[in-house]
């Protein structure tokens, strides 16, 4: 080979080692701009998630909001708010108030064991329940199935007392009443689940829309300070007063918790 190739040849490599570091180069300036790129992004979308974070955080709970909104009550309701709820004949002429907790594992017992007993004396005339709404568990536990299924319970009456007591039955029954520190109430879809054993609400639309949307949530919260400001020192649930007077069991305490005892205990309440 002669000089003047060897010469050229020398000349073409370098040329070509540099028109290759200048494509290197390039690609690691590109990479470079990507991961710069994507660093921006990740930390855009990080700050953004922990904005929409901080904003939600911000944002009052449903039952926080609930507290602000209009009260609509359901109909076949009186009194103030409209959260007296009588169940019985007009004719009666004794009136038993009757404090229950959604989520009380103790109501629940005594719904499945007396309730038959108090619907046979509604019918017949014997006395009048009012009932009281509380939510206490809420807190105690804590959770919010209390306040739903009692608002639930207002979306039942809004369609009829028929509904609203046949509901609670169901709320109460064995089958569908969880433990007490299952939250299963705060579930929409399991209440309307629940109501679909009831024929008046059974793919009853106005009534799951009514759930869904919460429409009786300020009303449960007015219906549960029945409970919280009562004047007959009811701590606790199940409670029952007859004209001013607890109707207890036979420690002279708790409500009675068999057929025979309250029975008894109304009887007694009855004839003054």
């Amino acid at each position: 080979m002669s000089k003047r190739n060897t010469q050229q040849a020398k000349t073409a490599a370098r040329e070509r080692l540099r028109a290759e570091r200048e494509r290197q180069a390039k690609r690691d300036k590109t990479r470079r701009q990507a991961i710069v790129a994507g660093s921006i992004v990740a930390v855009l979308a990080i700050a953004g998630g922990a904005g929409y974070l901080v904003m939600q955080s911000l944002k009052p709970s449903q039952w926080e909001a609930a507290k602000d909104k209009a009260l609509v009550a359901p109909k076949n309701t009186t009194g103030k708010n409209h959260t007296t709820v009588t169940l019985g004949e007009e004719t009666a002429k004794k009136t038993i108030i009757a404090y229950e907790d959604p989520r009380c594992p103790i109501c629940a017992t005594f719904e499945q064991t007396i309730g038959p007993t108090i619907t046979k004396d509604l019918k017949d005339g014997k006395y009048k329940i009012q009932y009281v709404g509380a939510t206490f568990l809420d807190t105690n536990l804590p959770g919010e199935g209390s306040r739903n299924a009692l608002s639930a319970l207002g979306a039942a009456l809004n369609v009829s007392k028929d509904a609203f007591a046949s509901y609670k039955e169901a709320l109460y029954s064995a089958k569908y009443h969880p433990e007490e520190t299952d939250d299963k109430f705060k579930n929409d879809s399991y209440l309307i689940e629940i109501a679909d054993t009831v024929s008046e609400l059974k793919n009853n639309k106005t009534f799951q829309k009514d759930v869904k949307d919460g429409t009786f949530d300020r009303w449960a919260i007015e219906m549960s300070k029945n409970f919280n400001d009562n004047k007959y020192d009811i701590e606790g649930t199940p409670s029952f007063v007859m004209d001013g007077k607890k109707v207890t069991g036979p420690d002279n305490k708790n409500a009675p918790m068999t057929v025979e005892d309250w029975n008894a205990a109304v009887d007694k309440a009855l004839k003054g």
